[in-house]
């Protein structure tokens, strides 16, 4: 019994590790101040841009893009400031995890 737990947690480890290094990094570039994964606070959920973004083969770069350099127009009137304290890797790895939540 005590096997089948450790292994559970284990497996649940290294499944959610990767998706839960991504929110920290999104927590920790401030991403959060404006975005959550289930609900809009100032700018859409994650949820909702893996859903508009989802048949959109250039999403990635162009999104990353976005993250680094602000944007507006697209969720509303209220422009995304730029980022410039993420790089264009940690924006990529950004926009992957966002892309891959469902």
């Amino acid at each position: 019994m005590k096997y089948s737990l450790l292994v559970g947690s284990v497996l649940a480890i290294m499944v959610s590790g990767p998706a839960m290094a991504n929110a920290d990094l999104a927590k920790a570039k401030n991403c959060m101040g404006c975005h959550a994964v289930d609900n809009k606070v100032v700018g859409p959920s994650y949820k909702d841009v893996a859903k508009k973004y989802a048949s959109d083969k250039t999403a990635e770069a162009k999104l990353a893009q976005k993250v680094i350099k602000g944007g507006t127009g697209v969720w509303g009137a209220i422009p995304m400031p730029a980022n410039a304290q993420v790089s264009e890797a940690e924006a990529k790895t950004l926009v992957k995890w966002i892309l891959s939540l469902k």
